[in-house]
C-alpha cells in the first residue's frame, strides 16, 4: 500500500483557512466531500466522530504533525487528505507544540486491517525529518502531491 492508494489529491488543502482543531477537521472532511470522496451528507457525522476521537486522546503526536483518523459506517472506501497551516494549530499535541501538517484518514468500519496499514504508511513517512520539513514548506497542492509521489517511490 502507498500514500497514493488513499490520499485524494483533489482534496489536499495546501493553505488551511481554519485556525483551530475542530474547524481544521471540518475543512478537511468537507474537502474530501467536495472532491467526491465521501458523501456530502456524511460530513457532519464524520466530523463529529473525528472530534469525539480527538477528545479521547489527541492525534497530534508531536513534531508539528497530527493524524486525525476514524473508522466510520458512512465511509465506503478508505480515503485521506493532507492539510497544511502556516500559522500552526493547537491540536493538544503530545509535545504541546503547534501542528503545521495534518494527515486525515477515513476508513470503513469493516476494513480494520487496511486502516492499520494506511496508518503505518502515514506514520513511517511522518517520522522522517525531511518529509515533515518538505511537507511544511509545500506551498501548493502540486508540491504536496509531488512529495507524496516521491515518498511512494521510496517504499
Amino acid at each position: 500500500m502507498k500514500l497514493s492508494d488513499f490520499i485524494v489529491s483533489k482534496a489536499i488543502v495546501s493553505e488551511l483557512q481554519a485556525d483551530n482543531r475542530n474547524d481544521v477537521i471540518r475543512e478537511l472532511v468537507s474537502s474530501l466531500a467536495s472532491a467526491g470522496a465521501i458523501d456530502t451528507d456524511a460530513v457532519d457525522d464524520v466530523v463529529a466522530a473525528l472530534i469525539k476521537r480527538e477528545e479521547n486522546g489527541s492525534t497530534g503526536f508531536g513534531k508539528g504533525v497530527a493524524v486525525p483518523h476514524v473508522k466510520h459506517a458512512r465511509v465506503r472506501k478508505m480515503v485521506g487528505t493532507v492539510g497544511c497551516s502556516v500559522r500552526g494549530i493547537d491540536f493538544a499535541a503530545l509535545d504541546h507544540q503547534p501542528v503545521y501538517s495534518v494527515v486525515l484518514l477515513l476508513s470503513p468500519e469493516n476494513q480494520p486491517q487496511q486502516h492499520l496499514q494506511a496508518m503505518n504508511i502515514v506514520f513511517s513517512n511522518l517520522q522522517k525529518d525531511t518529509f515533515r520539513r518538505f511537507l511544511r514548506q509545500s506551498g501548493s497542492r502540486e508540491a504536496i502531491v509531488d512529495l507524496l509521489e516521491e515518498a511512494d517511490q521510496g517504499r
